[in-house]
């Protein structure tokens, strides 16, 4: 396969002058480039993209001549809007091997990134939602652009935040992450800043003049410090009164009742996003990111995820919600059950419950 043709481009950049026989006499910038390349699809990923990424870094992360990496997303629209989740229905209706393969791997690629040994750079400009959010936000160096979009919508398609994400979300400032979390809702650049998504925002036409930098082999933090600018204002920042008063509630159905008598036509926008995403995913949504909150790290939190996310490949509202968004786009999920008070107790532990021989095992 071509390198054009790959799902992922990989580059090391050893560059620098020759010794006039054509042989390189040093190391370049040492920059590995990793450029996710399904342009058509959003650069959603698929399992041998996660492989061919995992391989790569673990050979990057012992090689000398690697003195940073960068990440981005060929095309325009974005760095990737997640899974494939085309191939992730097809799997779930056959038994779903393969997507319980897949989350392994992925998730194992997230916790390596977290703590990759050389500068990591993720460049989350345009969308950047689920799998890309765990190929980025966990970076060292992680930059937004006016173009940015970021979101974790699992609860729209009756999964729930993974990647990591649930740990983000979790430490956003005050309730926003629930409030997120809960309506599947998205950020700009200045809202990312704020939930600490990201670290720099720089204007999308600088990007160009940063990565030339980066080739060069100038120290990453200074060179993406200088190109940042100020963000755009954090929206979410001036409607933390309602997010933080009405998400603090004990249950989902006390959250919805405190958003529609908020007033609030915000806040009635999100009760009525909430009410239409997976029931079962939003009950079980609130409980694992109040468990993230108390859970000591990325991987004891990517840990929990991969048991959510093996439970919900056993129910019915993750191939129902992927069907109704992605394969027939008629918006009309049937969730099962179908309300928040179908939804027990019973079934939200199910999901948070060890899995004897099937744990990730990274904490």
């Amino acid at each position: 396969m071509s390198a054009e043709a790959a799902e992922v481009r990989t580059v090391l950049d050893t560059g620098g002058d020759t010794d006039g026989s054509g042989n390189s006499r040093g190391l370049g910038s040492g920059l590995g480039r990793i450029v996710l390349n399904r342009p058509r699809a959003l650069n959603s990923l698929t399992h041998g993209m996660i492989t061919t990424i995992r391989a790569t870094l673990d050979d990057w992360a012992a090689d000398d001549r690697v003195r940073a990496v960068v990440l981005t997303g060929a095309g325009e629209r974005g760095l990737c809007a997640g899974a494939d989740l085309r191939a992730m229905h097809a799997d779930v209706t056959a038994g779903g091997a393969g997507t319980r393969a897949f989350f392994r791997d992925e998730y194992r690629v997230n916790a390596l990134i977290a703590r990759y040994p050389k500068p990591f750079v993720a460049v989350m400009d345009g969308i950047t939602m689920g799998g890309g959010i765990g190929l980025s936000a966990h970076a060292a160096l992680r930059i937004v652009t006016e173009r940015t979009v970021i979101a974790m919508p699992e609860t729209r398609i009756g999964l729930v935040p993974d990647v990591g994400g649930s740990r983000l979300l979790a430490r956003a400032p005050g309730e926003l992450g629930l409030h997120l979390g809960l309506t599947s809702a998205s950020m700009g650049p200045g809202d990312a800043l704020l939930c600490s998504f990201a670290d720099h925002y720089v204007p999308s036409a600088r990007l160009p003049g940063l990565l030339d930098a980066l080739a060069d082999g100038t120290d990453p933090v200074a060179t993406v410090a200088a190109h940042a600018e100020p963000a755009p204002p954090a929206e979410l920042d001036g409607q933390r009164a309602w997010i933080d008063t009405c998400y603090r509630a004990d249950t989902v159905e006390e959250i919805v009742e405190r958003l529609l008598d908020s007033g609030v036509p915000a806040a009635k926008e999100a009760a009525e996003l909430i009410l239409g995403n997976s029931p079962t995913a939003v009950k079980v949504t609130l409980a694992a990111l109040r468990r993230a909150r108390t859970l000591p790290s990325l991987e004891a939190v990517l840990d929990q995820e991969y048991r959510v996310s093996c439970a919900a490949l056993d129910g019915p509202d993750l191939p129902e919600g992927i069907r109704a968004q992605v394969i027939d786009k008629d918006r009309r999920p049937q969730w099962s059950p179908g309300t928040l008070a179908g939804v027990t107790e019973a079934e939200v532990a199910r999901f948070l419950a060890p899995r004897p021989g099937d744990e990730l095992g990274l904490a």
